[in-house]
């Protein structure tokens, strides 16, 4: 097959500048831990680990507003059925806000909840809970910008995400090093950062995105207050959310129980693990820039029924996201040891850290086929199948793969970990050879929007 250089170009345009805006998100992770690790004890970089991934496991819980926004905008922008895709940016604000409200009412049952499950040590968990109350009032902004990422994705505008979230960073980033190094407000420092980050980047996006849609001859808000729900739409879009909230709740229980089981294995091995898992979350951030081009080159495919540019678009990704995860094995197989060594100064946690950095360097070449058919199926808003494979992923392969390896200790926690980042992968292929194909010879299930209230 020769080489389509204008579908690299394609893909390339979106995965670039996604890749270069997503890994300022590891690297504020990575600024986060090297300016908490080099206080003097552990238990404050264990604080942030355990306070970050219950904020983390909340926030991303609500991820199905940004998969789903994006497939059914991508869509809605192949069929040039604009009104279709600010209406489905309207429904996922609505419900982000909701969902919202329903999490800073519930904060303190939340907590109680969460640090029954982390099981830390006392001190640990003091700090943590620090973080997780400054930090759980940021969830307004933190799942708009969700639902306004995913529009901003499905109309294939990845240079105004990049802005969005470089900007945002850099903010987040500065005042880290601001209220934590000079004014030495330690872990309040960290979560009040991130707490302004969430709310510039909101108020920005929402900027970029009124915008855009104006070229397009639409407004963010309808002309009527009525017309911010359509109900046919807003039914379609919740049975994509509930499926992708299932898929998305799994994957978190999966990572929040890696970190809370390395908590009950003692303050050095969660402090361990949250220094490696941003060697995870760098390159997984990276390859979702290749998912990105996925979801919005072949959505508008799907919208359009172009069954033969829909698999073009498949087949080139995952070449370039197979080749890049390559390239991420080998700079951790080369500096891993340089880069555990900048992030923490404190000896007992290098030494640890180095144990396990194997699982590090192989964990691209596991992950990457489960970023690139996430992607294929946000595209074709089957969120059922993501749903089925995540659950099978989970619960036959994570814990099964656990528990039989409890006796590893932490390294039986990094084999299921594996185990389960290559099965996602795994179940998503074996269903795109078997039957992905079938979607386009169903009829189509979304006509042009007739919402007269806007």
């Amino acid at each position: 097959m020769l080489v389509d250089r204008l579908q690299i170009k394609a893909i390339l345009a979106i995965a670039i500048p996604m890749i270069l805006s997503n890994i300022t998100v590891p690297l504020l992770g990575l600024v986060d831990t090297a300016v908490i690790g080099h206080l003097p004890y552990s238990y404050y970089l264990g604080g942030v680990a355990i306070g970050s991934t219950v904020i983390s496991f909340i926030f991303w819980m609500a991820g199905f507003l940004r998969m789903s926004t994006t497939g059914m905008v991508a869509q809605a922008i192949g069929r040039e059925d604009y009104l279709h895709g600010v209406q489905t940016w309207r429904h996922s604000v609505f419900l982000g806000l909701l969902a919202a409200l329903v999490l800073i009412i519930l904060q303190q049952p939340i907590w109680h909840v969460a640090a029954q499950l982390a099981g830390a040590d006392p001190k640990v968990a003091y700090y943590a809970h620090i973080y997780y109350q400054i930090r759980i009032w940021g969830a307004p902004a933190a799942l708009l910008n969700f639902a306004t990422l995913g529009c901003l994705l499905g109309m294939k505008r990845a240079r105004a995400p990049m802005l969005l979230l470089i900007v945002t960073n850099v903010i987040n980033i500065v005042l880290d090093l601001w209220l934590v190094m000079g004014l030495h407000y330690g872990v309040a420092g960290a979560a009040s950062a991130s707490l302004v980050a969430d709310y510039v980047s909101a108020l920005l996006g929402l900027w970029i995105l009124a915008k855009l849609w104006h070229e397009r001859g639409q407004t963010l808000l309808p002309q009527y207050l009525r017309g911010i729900v359509h109900l046919s739409q807003m039914m379609a879009l919740l049975r994509l959310n509930r499926d992708i909230f299932l898929r998305t709740l799994s994957l978190q229980l999966c990572f929040s129980f890696v970190t809370f089981e390395g908590a009950k294995l003692g303050t050095v091995v969660v402090a361990t693990n949250a220094v490696l898992m941003n060697f995870m979350m760098f390159a997984s951030y990276a390859l979702d820039g290749f998912a990105y081009s996925v979801e919005a080159i072949a959505g508008s495919a799907a919208g359009r029924r172009d069954r033969h540019a829909f698999n073009h678009c498949v087949v080139y990704t995952l070449t370039l996201g197979v080749l890049t995860s390559v390239g991420f094995s080998i700079i951790y197989a080369l500096f891993g040891q340089q880069i555990v060594a900048s992030l923490t100064s404190i000896d007992s946690i290098r030494q640890s850290a180095d144990l396990y950095l194997p699982w590090l360097i192989a964990m691209p070449l596991l992950a990457v086929w489960s970023y690139i058919f996430d992607g294929v199926y946000i595209a074709l808003t089957q969120g059922h199948v993501m749903r089925n494979g995540m659950l099978v992923s989970a619960f036959v392969i994570f814990f099964p793969v656990w528990w039989f390896t409890q006796w590893l200790g932490n390294h039986g926690l990094w084999l299921a970990l594996s185990c389960f980042m290559l099965a996602r992968g795994v179940t998503l292929m074996i269903h795109y050879g078997w039957r992905a194909s079938r979607w386009f010879d169903k009829p189509m299930a979304t006509a042009r929007s007739d919402n007269p209230l806007n």
